[in-house]
């Protein structure tokens, strides 16, 4: 699977340490920055995410920031976005097997390495479950809402 990664500063480190994790599992890995600890800003790394899953470039998505409260919130003003923090890893696979979740949103400064490697491969491993009407019809009403209020979603899933 492709994926796309991004963090600000604040999650550079956990950033490459992630990176480096997912390319062992034998995924393709799309770094989107930052390359370095010096001040940067969020928003920037989640457009580029963003971005990147719209035309189609990536799969799904990794982004990290200090708390992850920043890059989760700018990641979800894109249309086709469906990003959720998550510090365990049942919330990681239970936002992609009952939500369809495609960015995977870390808080540096709240989550370890350990931990983060566990519920970055909860996530990869898990998929939508289409095959239950209920998920189907509650991601429908999402992307319902998404297509009202952003347009541009009404193109993508």
């Amino acid at each position: 699977m492709k994926i796309a990664i991004a963090s600000d500063h604040a999650g550079f480190p956990l950033k490459e340490e992630v990176r480096a994790h997912v390319a062992a599992l034998g995924h393709e890995v799309l770094d989107l920055g930052a390359y370095n600890t010096e001040p940067s800003d969020y928003p920037d790394f989640a457009e580029a995410v963003g971005k990147a899953l719209m035309a189609g470039q990536a799969e799904r998505a990794v982004l990290i920031c200090g708390s992850g409260v920043g890059v989760c919130i700018a990641a979800n003003k894109m249309p086709g976005v469906r990003a959720g923090m998550c510090h365990d890893t049942y919330s990681a696979h239970q936002g992609v097997e009952h939500d369809k979740m495609n960015v995977l949103v870390l808080g540096a400064r709240i989550i370890g390495t350990a931990l983060a490697f566990e519920v970055v491969e909860a996530y990869l491993r898990a998929e939508f479950i289409a095959k239950e009407e209920r998920f189907v019809r509650r991601l429908n009403k999402v992307l319902a809402i998404e297509a009202r209020y952003m347009p541009a979603a009404a193109k993508k899933d």
